[in-house]
């Protein structure tokens, strides 16, 4: 093992980044040159755990530290402004998901990194969607692209395990508000499972979304979203999830000509058809029918090495010279966006809307939210300094 170390930055000392400073200082290879918050008592504690240098401002850290990746991890609207600064010092950035609020914010940071290549062609630019490294999620990529299920005909998701208490929504003042979040359920528990869809299955051509604004919560944004896509090759998709549902579900069906896939309460089966479905249907004389087909368990190694480490364990390997893939690419972060953005324009504007969205009419949109919002948040202080985020993980069971 080499021993050059890789210097990391953090930028925003929250839950999720103090997530990042306990692996990172776990891990070979790595040293925490600087951790930043603009709130000083958290940047101070946490340089003084880690042993490094507190800044109260991202320009600091990124010109005074000497890192060679930034992680993000401050409010989902800073997110561009502090990647874009970084890619023009010719720093690696690892951002937090979403990549942004919305997809002409997406579209600068990603132009940015491609105008800042040109001066540092060995610039990184990573995404967190450490859930595509889940053992049942990898496990259906494989299987999916294989091509074992044929065309793809359907795919529905019902995750409604994203449970989330009014003392939740209350425990930040910039959460679920237009203002400092720019969404809900959407823009902060689902950006992963919109990933793992697009990652799966593609982009669709046509996404209709109801999204019901704080339904079962004192909060101004969706909290309950229904989704219906339609992709070119004819597949089409559905997604319910919402924050109101106790024990909640996680249910995911992929139907296709030759087999389809179950992944539920921790176990993936595969029904494998005698023949194709799509054939069959044409082709039989039979005016109805039905399979009895007795599904195989995949087996799925549960142990695989997995989450958030193994994303940035990726990023340092390549940053060390070796050959090695991101488990994402930045720019990857579109596809979730596009779809958290299209299925909120498609609900603002009440009709289906075309692939690839109007970026400028769900800006517009947002805009005018913030603008005339009225809600007043009830703000709550946590006296729990750092919360255990294991619980708000997602999880591929």
């Amino acid at each position: 093992m080499s021993n050059q170390k890789i210097k990391f930055g953090l930028v925003g000392i929250g839950n999720i980044g103090n997530t990042h400073l306990k692996y990172l200082s776990a891990m070979e290879n790595v040293t925490i040159v600087g951790v930043c918050d603009v709130d000083k008592e958290k940047a101070d504690s946490n340089a003084k755990t880690y042993g490094t240098k507190a800044y109260y401002n991202a320009i600091d850290l990124l010109d005074q530290s000497g890192l060679d990746v930034v992680i993000i991890a401050v409010p989902h609207y800073d997110h561009p402004t502090i990647a874009i600064e970084a890619f023009q010092r010719g720093i690696h950035v690892m951002c937090e998901k979403p990549i942004a609020v919305h997809v002409n914010d997406a579209k600068r940071m990603i132009d940015a990194y491609e105008t800042s290549k040109e001066t540092y062609p060995d610039l990184q630019f990573a995404i967190m969607f450490q859930e595509r490294t889940l053992p049942f999620y990898a496990k259906l990529k494989e299987i999916v692209d294989s091509g074992e299920l044929g065309q793809l005909t359907r795919a529905t998701w019902i995750h409604t395990k994203w449970f989330r208490s009014q003392s939740y929504y209350n425990s930040g003042g910039w959460r679920a508000t237009w203002a400092g979040e720019g969404g809900g359920i959407l823009t902060n528990q689902c950006p992963h499972t919109l990933d793992m869809y697009q990652w799966l299955f593609g982009l669709p051509s046509l996404i209709s979304g109801h999204a019901h604004i704080g339904k079962y919560h004192d909060i101004e944004v969706e909290d309950e979203v229904t989704a219906y896509f339609e992709h070119a090759n004819g597949m089409i998709g559905h997604l319910i999830v919402t924050t109101a549902e106790l024990p909640g579900t996680n249910r995911l069906e992929i139907v296709g000509d030759t087999g389809k896939l179950v992944l539920e309460n921790g176990k993936l089966l595969h029904y494998k058809y005698p023949q194709s479905m799509l054939t069959f249907t044409k082709e039989t004389e039979q005016k109805f029918a039905t399979w009895e087909i007795e599904p195989e368990e995949v087996d799925v190694d549960e142990d695989a090495p997995n989450g958030h480490h193994v994303v940035t364990g990726r990023l340092v390997d390549r940053l060390l010279g070796k050959e090695t893939d991101l488990i994402a690419e930045g720019p990857e972060g579109l596809g979730s966006l596009t779809l958290a953005n299209g299925i909120m324009l498609s609900s603002f504007q009440k009709r289906p809307v075309q692939v690839p969205i109007d970026g400028d009419a769900f800006q517009a949109h947002l805009d005018e939210l913030i603008k005339s919002s009225t809600f007043v948040k009830q703000v709550v202080t946590n006296s729990t300094a750092h919360e255990d985020m294991s619980a708000s993980f997602g999880s591929s069971k």
